[in-house]
Order: structure tokens, then sequence, then C-alpha cells
């Protein structure tokens, strides 16, 4: 079976061919283009801008993947496509390229939610199965859920305020570290020293395991203001840059440790954590102890799968079409799409 799939959820233009056969599972093409020189002027991303660069780009990274899979499009068994949650425009433009050639081509359309990508990219990279514990970590997420198969999914804490990506992005902003700011806060806490300054660690000791960073971005602004007048001085920002990265490492860890007593039924098996901040080092180390500390696999995907991409989203595409979960050619984009169907 082969799923070509589109990502246009953000600020990546993505297209990707899967195949899960005889020689089991591989990504046949994989063609991406990112937009991150067009936002660094604005610290973050432009919605209009990311939209009108994806529509600018798509046409060409499908051809360009389907070259390099050296493909018809009647070899395909269908065409994914995230459509939601991200930003609408973006969105739009790959969901209505999905159905154009679902469309022509007469190949099933599969609307894939993005979250859904990044929970089940462990099971192609790694063939992780079912249940396993799921820590999502985005720039624009942080839950932890319960896996239990395709649209099988028990939200056990999300964010209260914001996600840990936005808080990096914010931060990286404030300390003129630039975009994006994961990668921008990780290389100056590489030289800076973390217990200089004082930051919070939020919600510690509370039950449950929803995160909040929103606290976090206030405290890096007030320490910021604090220091003498003028520009800040570079070991200035790295010191900050160290004791952020600490403080919201400390609190994914946290919150993480009680989410294995939420867990209902079977007790997971792996610990998964997907999403772009789990390309942070110092998170992945901190986390794959916490797994050791609780006796379970830890399975993290390789760093380019980590962040948006499309080979995610063709392989939840082929999963979801195994089963026989198409979608009509009038499904809407959803700016908004939780994974835990009972969430409001």
């Amino acid at each position: 079976m082969r799923v070509l799939g589109i990502e246009t959820s953000c600020d990546e233009t993505a297209v990707a061919i899967v195949e899960d056969g005889a020689d089991g599972r591989r990504c046949l093409a994989h063609a991406l283009s990112s937009q991150i020189i067009e936002h660094q002027p604005f610290g973050g991303v432009v919605p209009e801008i990311a939209a009108r660069s994806h529509l600018n780009r798509l046409d060409k990274l499908v051809g360009q993947a389907m070259a390099e899979a050296g493909l018809r499009y009647e070899d395909l068994d269908g065409i994914a496509a995230t459509a939601g949650p991200g930003l609408i425009g973006g969105v739009i433009v790959g969901v209505m390229t999905a159905k154009a050639l679902s469309s022509v081509h007469r190949k099933p359309f599969i609307a894939v939610n993005h979250l859904e990508g990044h929970a089940l990219t462990a099971r192609f990279t790694n063939g992780v199965e079912y249940p396993f514990l799921l820590l999502l970590v985005s720039g624009g997420h942080c839950q932890v859920l319960e896996v239990r198969g395709v649209g099988q999914y028990r939200r056990l804490g999300t964010t209260l305020d914001d996600a840990a990506g936005e808080c990096f992005d914010k931060a990286a902003k404030m300390l003129g570290l630039g975009f994006p700011g994961g990668p921008a806060v990780e290389r100056a806490a590489e030289n800076g020293q973390a217990d200089r300054f004082s930051l919070p660690r939020p919600l510690k000791g509370r039950a449950g395991c929803d995160f909040s960073f929103s606290g976090l971005k206030t405290a890096v602004r007030h320490v910021a203001e604090a220091l003498p007048p003028g520009s800040i001085q570079p070991q200035d920002a790295n010191d900050i840059a160290a004791g952020l990265q600490k403080a919201i490492v400390a609190h994914i860890v946290d919150r993480c440790s009680n989410a294995f007593a939420m867990v209902s039924g079977e007790r997971p098996t792996m610990f998964v954590v997907s999403g772009g901040v789990a390309a942070n080092t110092a998170l992945r180390q901190a986390l794959s102890d916490l797994a050791a500390d609780q006796d379970v696999a830890f399975v993290v995907p390789p760093v380019d799968l980590c962040t948006d991409n499309a080979v995610m989203i063709a392989w939840a595409g082929l999963e979801r079409l195994a089963l026989g979960l198409t979608d009509p050619l009038n499904f809407k984009p959803r700016p908004r799409w939780p994974l835990d169907a009972a969430t409001v």
C-alpha cells in the first residue's frame, strides 16, 4: 500500500510518499521546503506569508516527490493531507491540493489530524505497538495521551495556556536569539549558567499532568528587564536561556511522571515523545531517564521526523486507509481539532 501525504499546517511545505508492504515500512520520497528565512524578520510565523508560500511551492514539491519515488499516480492507493489543526490558510492550500489530486486520479482522500501524524510517527520509524503513552510537545501543542489505536486517544493532560515551543520562541525573541526559538535557546544554553537566575517551576507538586508555560515567559521578561539599562549582553542571554531550558525540562518531566499513574487499563510498555520540541537534547535525555525509572521503553523518532513533515501525514493516512477510514471531498479543514473525541 502506498500513500502520498501533504503537510502545510504551519511554516513547512512538505510532500512524502510512504509504503507498507512485503519489504516493510519505507519512505519512498520526501520533498520539503522550509520558510524560516521568510519569517525570521518577524521573529515568528506570519500566517498570510505562510499560506502564500505553500501555494507557490506545493505543486512543484508534489512533482518532485513523484519523480523521486519513480511512481505514476495509478501506483498510489490514496492521497492524504493535514486537514487541521493549524494555520487555516495553509491547511486549506494542502487540503485543496489533495482533493484535486484525489478527484482527478480517482484515489481515496484521507483528512489527517496533524496531531495524529505526530502520534503515529514512532509506529513508522520504530514499529511501536499499541498501547503506548505519548507526550506530544511542539510549537502549538503540549499534551500527554494514552494511545490505544488509530483514532483511539485519551488525553491525560494538556497545557493550560501556552505550549512549550511557543515559550521557547517568545523567550528567544525577547533575548534577541533569533528564530526559530527552540534551537536558538538550546544553542545559547550550551554556554550559559542555568542557576544564575531564579525561574519558577510551574504546577510543581500538583496532581495531574497538565502543563503551564505562560508564567515562565513572564518570568523571563521580568529577569531581562531587571538587568542594567541597555541591550542584554550575550552572556546574560546565554544564562537566561540555560535557566529557561532547565525550567522547561524540569516542568515537563514533573508532569509526565504523574501521567504513568493515570493510565486506565493495561499499563503501556512504551513511552513515546514526538513533536518539534522533542528535538531538544536536554529534554530527550531527561525523559529517557524518566522512562528508565518507570521501567518502560523510551522511543523518540529521528529529529527530522519530530518537526513538521509529510512522512508522518502519509503514514497516518496509510494507517487510516488500511482500516477503510477515508473522507469525502466536502470535508472542511479545521483550525482546531482535538485528538481526544471526548474533549469539548
